[in-house]
């Protein structure tokens, strides 16, 4: 296992102990005796877990040490990263967390966009995903909120709600990309 994949597994690996810091803080709010070591623990381990993202990315470039499991568990590792800190901060007892809308709404897009790649990938044998601004964008908004949410920062509604509008918008162009291609695959066999 090369050493960026390792990074990757790291990166797994450090989603549970986020989760317990961050559960663990919550429950601390609600019985209203809250641990900051522990809201700190949980903010340590995302970020750890984020620069984690861009370190075996880094590490897999520069040392051709890019591998088809490396490949695979990336996408694994981020969007656990990022589906579990959106759901976590929903449904824990923070003083100020995500509305429940939100994870709901990141879930059915990401639901969305699988279940798309996997009709591509059945019907016509070909799939070509590339990312948007607008998927980019929600990404780097969502980790936005997230960082928010756990700093406890007033005004938490404007970045959820940014990170909502581009969340939509860009699952509403990954699923008109799809249809796009759809449609071109099926002209182009009839032809």
């Amino acid at each position: 296992m090369t050493l960026a994949t390792q990074i990757t597994v790291l990166r797994i690996l450090l989603i549970p102990v986020f989760v317990l810091f961050a559960v663990y803080y919550g429950a601390g709010v609600a019985a209203g005796e809250p641990q900051e070591w522990q809201r700190w623990a949980a903010v340590g381990t995302f970020v750890l877990a984020a620069v984690t993202d861009a370190f075996d990315g880094m590490v897999a470039r520069r040392f051709g040490q890019e591998s088809r499991l490396g490949a695979l568990l990336d996408p694994i590792a981020d969007k656990g990263l990022l589906l579990t800190a959106v759901i976590t901060l929903s449904v824990s007892d923070w003083n100020r967390t995500l509305p429940l809308w939100f994870p709901v709404l990141v879930i059915a897009r990401d639901a969305v966009i699988v279940l798309g790649c996997v009709v591509m990938r059945f019907a016509h044998d070909h799939l070509e995903v590339r990312p948007t601004f607008a998927g980019k964008a929600a990404t780097a908004l969502q980790m936005v909120a997230i960082a928010w949410t756990m700093l406890q920062l007033p005004g938490l509604e404007y970045p959820v709600w940014a990170a909502g509008a581009f969340t939509l918008v860009s699952g509403a162009e990954y699923v008109v990309r799809g249809v796009a291609q759809l449609t071109h695959q099926e002209t182009k066999r009839s032809s």
